[in-house]
């Protein structure tokens, strides 16, 4: 089976991104386990069924791997959807990844074996799991865009920091190289890029206080304590366009800081958790992402569970 990325005869190419859907193997003794697992993949199935996109993105949190009696299988139920439906898949890890019993190199190295996964083994001497970029081919066989997967890890290793972690300096000299290689091949133009990585940069909570942003924000931006660079990185190399996260279920915003969109998904499997109770404050299900050939930008919109696409409010900066 061929598993190359490659844009649609029309010049478009969808992505879907589903975000948090914290699949927990069906042996859990909660009883509303098996039911939020059911709801979750009845989501995915519908929004796959609508959007007939060229790939899936699971953008972290796959398993609530800390409550799972075995996070392989939890994993593979995560993405059974998008093999049964023989999409093209790939995946980054969350911080509710590797509470478990499971390795992060682990769990990306299962990934790998599914049939339709188009992720990539680990570039040696490179912080994490999961960081891989893959290409999307025009109509001749070009590269012509190009979509990066970083692991943002999970939790700071410093105690004198704590929070959560932070993408590492190794990982932002890797993108960099990787993105000058791209340049060079395409006659020394920055690739037209997207970045994918679950837990949001500090500049998430710049684009909301500071410019004219699309969405919700009803929860903390759960940033990490340290700026790494990845942002300037990025910005720098002017090929990323966007960079799409989820962690923050409550929060589904996107906003422009300085050419680059800063995007979450929205949160597939539950928006909140209040006193023990399930509050959603909008309906779950998936960011989707198209891409069109020959052009430096990208269009975007919100998939609710019922089938329907989402009215994003605007958001007015604070100063």
């Amino acid at each position: 089976m061929e598993k190359k990325l490659k844009f649609r005869e029309d010049g478009t190419f969808v992505i879907v991104q589903f975000s948090d859907m914290e699949f927990i193997d069906e042996e859990d003794q909660d009883p509303e386990t098996p039911l939020l697992d059911a709801v979750t993949k009845e989501t995915m199935e519908r929004i796959i069924s609508l959007e007939q996109p060229e790939l899936v993105v699971f953008d972290g949190d796959l398993t609530a791997s800390a409550r799972s009696k075995d996070p392989l299988r939890s994993l593979r139920s995560a993405v059974a959807v998008a093999e049964e439906k023989q999409v093209l898949w790939a995946a980054v890890l969350g911080n509710h990844d590797s509470e478990g019993s499971l390795p992060r190199k682990a769990m990306h190295e299962e990934q790998l074996l599914h049939s339709y996964c188009v992720a990539k083994g680990d570039p040696p001497g490179v912080s994490g799991a999961g960081n891989y970029v893959l290409t999307v081919e025009d109509q001749a066989g070009n590269p012509a865009a190009s979509l990066f997967f970083l692991d943002s890890g999970d939790y700071a290793g410093l105690e004198t920091v704590g929070g959560y972690d932070w993408i590492r300096r190794d990982q932002i000299d890797w993108y960099v190289s990787q993105s000058r290689q791209l340049a060079e091949q395409n006659g020394g133009a920055p690739l037209p890029a997207l970045a994918f990585f679950h837990i949001p940069l500090p500049e998430y909570a710049e684009v909301w206080k500071t410019k004219v942003c699309e969405g919700h924000c009803y929860e903390y931006i759960s940033s990490p304590r340290i700026n790494s660079g990845l942002f300037a990185a990025m910005l720098e190399r002017g090929d990323v366009m966007g960079t799409f996260v989820g962690h923050d279920h409550a929060n589904d915003f996107s906003g422009m800081l300085h050419g680059i969109r800063l995007c979450y998904g929205r949160s597939t499997r539950y928006v909140r958790y209040e006193d023990g109770m399930r509050k959603d404050k909008f309906p779950t299900g998936a960011r989707v992402i198209r891409l069109k050939a020959g052009e430096r930008q990208f269009e975007t919109w919100i998939r609710q569970n019922d089938g329907l696409v989402a009215e994003q409010p605007v958001h007015e900066p604070e100063f």
